[in-house]
């Protein structure tokens, strides 16, 4: 990393690493390092804004990042126990609200914009190495009777959250191997990302996280096409070589991984208990928002109104053990879809507000890609890769454990490609 990376990045770039660290709770709760750096981010921020005397945000950015907040704050109030709605308002506001415009506000250009993704990437190898160590030593969590999952630091009650940041580094490694040719970028960035991103491949799949593969498929696909259909065809021609080695010729989790493969199109004809579960908790997150469709039941509201709304086949917990921890039922205490679970507990109103944002940065991004004009290329496909992976994986999980915060991050970064100009460093 250079040396002079400016300080205003610092916060920013220390709420990505520090989740490299294992939490210091088993379970994840309470503030970690990662949310502690965060609020100095949202505090540098503010400096920022005031040090400058000028409007901080655009009219159009202050809307898109601004219109959650006033959906959390009203379905706080409307709550049934608005006192106890009051933690899932701080931990709604830090992360779509005040991490996205932080980071928004401390990136300056495409050079601090490629320090983020290397951060990322970074964080996926630490994570990725001890997730690839747990599978071979069988140390991981537990799968199948064996423990063999890899999940990193996150231990096993936070199964997706190696599986998250090795995506985001993966797909941002990726963004940067594509365009970084096209951009004011270092020589070595673009075989150093790809080299990042092959590696990345294997921890993500020892995930065995059907949700992670789904979305890092759909967000790539995405990014290859709109970097040119050539290079696409190109790079899913090696990758599709590549996994038959990988899988086929050295068999790294073959078994396991196809088994996982293979129960992906099986939800319908013979679903698993994960996926049952699933199911059950979706219905019953569908039958609080027809009780409550204007605001919900409230902040924290859906596992006090879980059971009853939900059918008698929704199991009482998850199996966890492994990864250094004793066996023990984790509660399902969210429907595993943030569309629902912000549908459920804030009604029309918030997932009008959420969507809405979420859809204004995908579309926008998009566009800004497909109309470049002289932006850098690594940095836009970037954007466009970490949102759209965000946007499928919330079809199968929602915030929770210590990543969440990275949630805030990607969403910044994404509004720093969307609605605001970003130039190359002065120096490049």
């Amino acid at each position: 990393m250079p040396g002079n990376v400016p300080w205003a990045l610092l916060p920013l770039l220390a709420t990505v690493l520090l989740l490299a660290f294992p939490p210091a709770a088993p379970r994840g709760g309470g503030l970690g390092p990662a949310d502690v750096a965060s609020g100095a981010l949202v505090l540098v921020g503010v400096a920022l804004a005031v040090r400058h005397r000028a409007r901080p945000l655009s009219a159009a950015a202050a809307l898109v990042i601004g219109a959650p907040a006033v959906a959390i704050a009203l379905a706080t109030v409307t709550a049934a126990d608005p006192a106890a709605a009051v933690p899932g308002f701080v931990r709604y506001l830090q992360v779509f609200v005040l991490v996205p415009a932080a980071v928004l506000l401390v990136v300056r250009d495409a050079r601090d914009f490629r320090l983020v993704i290397g951060a990322f990437a970074t964080l996926a190898l630490v994570q990725g190495a001890i997730g690839v160590h747990q599978y071979a030593t069988g140390t991981g969590a537990s799968y199948q009777g064996a423990d063999i999952r890899a999940v990193g630091t996150f231990g096993p009650l936070d199964v997706m959250g190696m599986a998250t940041v090795v995506a985001y580094g993966l797909l941002g490694a990726a963004a940067l191997a594509l365009g970084a040719r096209r951009a004011a970028a270092p020589r070595w960035l673009r075989p150093v990302a790809a080299g990042a991103a092959v590696l990345l491949v294997v921890p993500l799949a020892l995930s065995f996280s059907r949700g992670a593969w789904i979305a890092t498929a759909v967000a790539a696909l995405a990014v290859l096409l709109l970097s040119g259909v050539r290079r696409a065809l190109a790079v899913l021609a090696v990758a599709t070589a590549a996994g038959v080695v990988l899988v086929g010729g050295f068999g790294v989790g073959s078994a396991a991984m196809a088994e996982r493969l293979g129960s992906i199109t099986e939800v319908t004809d013979a679903p698993d208990r994960s996926v049952t579960d699933r199911y059950a908790m979706w219905a019953a997150a569908h039958d609080m928002w027809r009780g409550a469709p204007v605001t919900g039941v409230g902040l924290k509201g859906f596992p006090d109104h879980r059971d009853a709304h939900a059918s008698i086949g929704l199991s009482s917990g998850s199996d966890t053990a492994g990864a250094g921890q004793q066996f023990q039922r984790q509660p399902l205490l969210s429907p595993h879809n943030m569309y629902l679970l912000i549908l459920s507990e804030q009604g029309l109103v918030g997932a009008t507000a959420f969507v809405g944002s979420w859809a204004a940065l995908l579309v926008g991004g998009v566009r800004r890609l497909v109309r470049r004009r002289g932006a850098p290329l690594d940095v836009g496909l970037a954007a466009v890769a970490l949102l759209l992976w965000q946007s499928v994986d919330f079809l199968y999980a929602d915030i929770g454990g210590p990543s969440t915060v990275l949630t805030g991050v990607v969403l910044g970064l994404a509004a720093r490609w969307a609605l605001a100009p970003l130039p190359e460093a002065d120096a490049a």
